[in-house]
């Protein structure tokens, strides 16, 4: 009996110890599990979390490239300052509300900016990347020297807070170059999505050089590395070594490339200065490259204030401003060309023979098509004209009786191939067409086309529209021979140390339909350049008070209609409401004999282009004559400002 119960009770151990194994093994494989998704598959994300527990990451702002004229004169550099940054991590619950408080009342943030402040702090901790907490985020941007101050004074009470220094931009150029290099702001959430390489509180090229030549700009930002307690507090020095290897502790910034530009600031200086009117451009270019040497849009923009501490009534002002000083009226707006266009209506006549340079034409002061006349700006009658003096003396009655010979077409074909109606391929932002009309489009657009849409067109008026840039690539080919250049404002990329990466060089305008060629007789473009000679250097030319002792150059002055003459015709400029005004334009190419630049002013409701646009032209001119003998350094002469023309 005894061995027998023994036997029963192994019997029972083993199903217990079998029991208590598969427990034990169990247990075993769930530890092992867990082990598996700690160190194998979540593993990586727990090391960063612990070396984020004593390590906080700040970046190390890269320098942004500077941008200098053709001379090397510094147009845009960078300048030392700070911009604040918090990290989530290192403060909670009313700690955070504390330290929100305290940047409330050192920076003097409004009642937005706090609810901005919170927010992104709140996105940190939301985030599905639990490494965003971690991560600072910008607070304030460029603050002044009193409030980095405050803040260093009181930097142990707020340790989630670092004082990170920035280099902003530091805009030396006139603000005439507002729209030219554009200007700095925040990166949005959309571009971060779209650009990873960005993070919050980084700033971004917006308009111009800075948006169009960003990634040769912004250079690579660097990082730093210390070790901090779980409060966020720097550690002292052996303990960083200890924690942190050196090559880890600072990672260097890659500053950005440089642009040098084709600009000469000393002429846009000039530019500017000698431009009188309230809105309107000035272009000058070179005529045998197209490189832009001075471009002025009026009103312009502070980039300084646009890229840092501009406050909400000034940005209103901005954008509520009814001359839209945003606006760049250089490439993104355009206008009647009035009489500055007579010299496409010239060529078409010359090419397709229903003009020769020796025949003329009669004005009696105007021109009757029907029971409708169109009237010749001297309602007495210019006479027998032939080419070379209905330019001079800008008489629409000649170039009427041109329409009515030529059809809409020809003069639309030969606009087109000067480079009007279509972008000139100037690579700074959004560029319009304008618009040059030919039948199929009048058709279209008024249901029938009648020979009024060409006389209308003959003198740069009905739907003719165009932009100053396109005007001063027309006029280049005139002055050129027969070139017509795509315009462009950047000579070449150099590295930070001055090694040139990039040289641009000419090129033809492919748009054009000819390749870059006009495509006709020398002898027709000579033509009409005696004919803009005259204009400036002969009496009676429209051009004539505004000539130049030192230099003879050519152009050719335009007023282009905004309203019904019937209205106004018996009013002074001056008693006319401002927006009601003509457009005042005038196109000028210098030396006459050998061109080698091409200025095109539009004084935008300045009047008559002889009275309002023609004395800027040549103040330009006589500027640039200047500077050919200066020195860079030199600065140009008080003259220059007020010419001595007769």
């Amino acid at each position: 009996m005894l061995v027998r119960r023994d036997f029963d009770d192994i019997r029972e151990i083993r199903p217990r110890a079998a029991l208590g194994a598969l427990v034990v093994v169990l247990s075993m494989l769930v530890l092992v599990v867990r082990l598996y998704q700690l160190q194998i598959l979540r593993g990586e994300e727990y090391v960063n979390q612990s070396i984020a527990n004593f390590r906080k990451s700040l970046f190390v702002p890269a320098d942004r490239g500077q941008i200098k004229d053709r001379n090397g004169l510094t147009l845009v550099d960078n300048r030392p300052s700070f911009d604040v940054f918090l990290t989530p991590a290192f403060c909670k619950g009313k700690e955070r509300d504390d330290v929100i408080a305290k940047l409330k009342d050192f920076l003097q943030l409004d009642a937005e900016d706090v609810e901005r402040v919170k927010a992104d702090y709140q996105k940190s901790w939301l985030s599905k990347d639990k490494l965003e907490r971690f991560r600072p985020y910008l607070v304030e941007l460029d603050i002044p020297r009193d409030q980095v101050d405050v803040l260093e004074a009181h930097k142990t009470e707020m340790s989630c807070v670092n004082l990170i220094p920035t280099p902003h931009r530091s805009y030396r150029a006139p603000s005439s170059l507002g729209h030219v290099l554009g200007y700095m702001s925040e990166v949005t959430p959309d571009e971060m999505d779209d650009h990873p390489e960005y993070r919050r509180g980084q700033t971004i090229g917006r308009r111009g050089m800075e948006r169009r030549w960003e990634k040769e700009l912004r250079g690579a930002d660097g990082k730093q590395n210390i070790a901090v307690d779980a409060k966020g507090r720097e550690l002292d020095k052996d303990t960083q070594e200890a924690l942190i290897p050196e090559p880890e502790r600072l990672m260097p910034a890659t500053p950005g490339n440089n642009l040098v530009l084709s600009i000469d600031e000393r002429l846009q200086e000039a530019a500017d200065q000698a431009f009188p009117g309230r809105a309107g451009a000035v272009v000058v270019m070179e005529a045998k490259t197209g490189f832009i040497l001075a471009m002025v849009s009026r009103p312009s923009f502070d980039p300084n204030k646009m890229s840092g501490r501009i406050s909400k009534s000034e940005l209103r002002t901005l954008t509520e401003d009814p001359l839209k000083p945003m606006l760049k009226r250089v490439m993104n707006e355009n206008y009647h060309p009035g009489s500055t266009f007579k010299i496409v209506t010239s060529l078409a006549a010359l090419e397709q023979g229903k003009l020769t340079t020796t025949s003329t034409i009669f004005c009696n002061g105007g021109f009757t098509l029907g029971n409708h006349r169109w009237r010749c700006d001297k309602p007495a009658g210019h006479g027998s004209l032939d080419l070379k003096h209905a330019l001079q003396y800008s008489c629409d009655a000649f170039y009427y009786e041109l329409g009515d010979r030529l059809g809409l077409d020809p003069i639309a074909d030969m606009a087109h191939r000067l480079g009007y109606g279509q972008p000139t391929g100037f690579d700074l932002g959004r560029e319009i067409t304008g618009v040059i009309p030919d039948t199929e489009s009048v058709i279209k657009a008024f249901g029938a086309y009648t020979k009024g849409h060409a006389i209308n067109a003959s003198i740069g008026q009905g739907e003719i529209n165009v932009t100053p840039l396109q005007q001063a690539v027309a006029y280049a080919a005139i002055a050129n021979g027969g070139l017509v250049w795509k315009p462009q404002i950047v000579q070449r990329i150099e590295s930070p140390d001055g090694k040139i990466l990039q040289q641009f060089k000419p090129e033809p305008d492919v748009n054009n339909g000819h390749n870059g060629q006009l495509g006709v007789k020398p002898s027709d473009l000579e033509a009409v350049r005696k004919g803009l000679i005259a204009v400036v250097n002969e009496p009676g030319g429209t051009g004539y008070r505004h000539r130049l002792t030192d230099i003879i150059f050519a152009g050719k002055t335009g007023t282009a209609q905004v309203m019904a003459l019937g209205g106004k015709q018996n009013l002074k400029t001056e008693a006319q409401t401002f927006l009601s005004r003509d457009h005042a334009w005038f196109a000028a190419f210098a030396p006459a004999d050998d061109p080698e630049i091409v200025v095109v002013v539009l004084n935008e409701h300045g009047g008559w282009g002889a009275e309002s646009a023609a004395p800027a032209a040549s103040k330009v001119v006589e500027a640039w004559y200047q500077l050919k003998t200066q020195k860079p350094a030199d600065t140009v002469t008080a003259s220059v400002t007020a010419p001595a023309v007769r």
